[in-house]
């Protein structure tokens, strides 16, 4: 179900996966057994969180298979410094997504100018098939709480194909990121409500760039950025707690047997009528105090 102030992006969203069948004719599976499965389990940088504080963070360039291949699944999960999986209801995983982008060669980007330069020459977004606008809903992979441990392994004869020369523009190489929003609801007064991100729970008023929130507007992503804290239980004391999102990805190399799968996300919310080719897509969806009827 999708939060009342604004949960994850993803819950506002239906993903369809569409397949492009591009020959009349399946497979034999005797060339399909030609591609060996790989697996490797990665790992994101730390991030810290202590009680009622918030981690929203942005990797350029994780680490990823690379090449010319299929993916056939992602699976992915919040640990601690022993590898040990957190529960929910200590560190909520708001939503990891993970988005494909084509970089120019010799050009660092870095997370705290890299969103700036998304739409400059250095920087061009490979976003999936879906019908929303410009960089809205374009992730490749990612879930939010509510659908953690959800299969996402793709059977054969088909696979998300990705690494095509052929797709990469001249004098740029293909990079992927990842988003990881994770609330730490340790002893927090309203545990509910810190998930929701209610701006009165975690006393905010202007959103991460310092622009100041609309009266009405009483939670959502604005109110549960970086680095911003969630009120906890007056006296609460807990560890600091250092984090990482582990992530396997499992492919096989590319072949021609493979049928390519393409990735639709559409939202729910989504206002287009179809009299204009722009869609209406939201990362998030909140209601004003004028929504709500008691």
């Amino acid at each position: 179900m999708g939060h009342l102030y604004g949960g994850s992006s993803l819950c506002l969203t239906a993903i369809l996966i569409g397949i492009l069948v591009l020959t009349l004719s399946t497979p034999c599976s005797n060339s399909l057994r030609i591609n060996k499965m790989k697996s490797m389990v990665y790992q994101s940088p730390k991030f810290e969180l202590e009680p009622g504080s918030v981690a929203d963070k942005v990797y350029f360039d994780m680490d990823f298979p690379r090449g010319h291949i299929a993916i056939k699944s992602f699976n992915a999960e919040v640990v601690d410094e022993a590898g040990n999986p957190i529960p929910l209801h200590e560190t909520y995983l708001h939503h990891w997504v993970v988005f494909r982008y084509y970089q120019r060669k010799g050009v660092e980007i870095v997370e705290q100018d890299g969103v700036n330069q998304r739409n400059q020459s250095n920087f061009k977004g490979a976003r999936n098939q879906g019908v929303c606008q410009e960089n809205q809903l374009g992730q490749y992979f990612g879930l939010g709480s509510e659908t953690r441990k959800t299969p996402t392994f793709i059977p054969d004869p088909y696979g998300i194909e990705v690494g095509n020369p052929a797709e990469i523009p001249d004098g740029f190489e293909e990079k992927w990121l990842l988003n990881v929003h994770a609330i730490d609801t340790r002893g927090a007064e309203d545990r509910l409500g810190c998930t929701e991100c209610r701006c009165d729970l975690y006393n905010v008023t202007k959103d991460r760039y310092g622009k100041p929130l609309k009266p009405d507007y009483i939670g959502g992503l604005h109110c549960c950025y970086d680095q911003t804290h969630c009120r906890v239980r007056k006296g609460f004391q807990d560890v600091k707690r250092s984090l990482y999102l582990r992530y396997t990805v499992k492919w096989v190399d590319w072949t021609d047997s493979i049928l390519p799968v393409k990735i639709y996300i559409f939202d729910i919310t989504d206002t287009w009528s179809g009299l204009n080719s722009q869609h209406n897509c939201l990362v998030s969806d909140s209601y004003s105090l004028s929504n709500i009827v008691i």
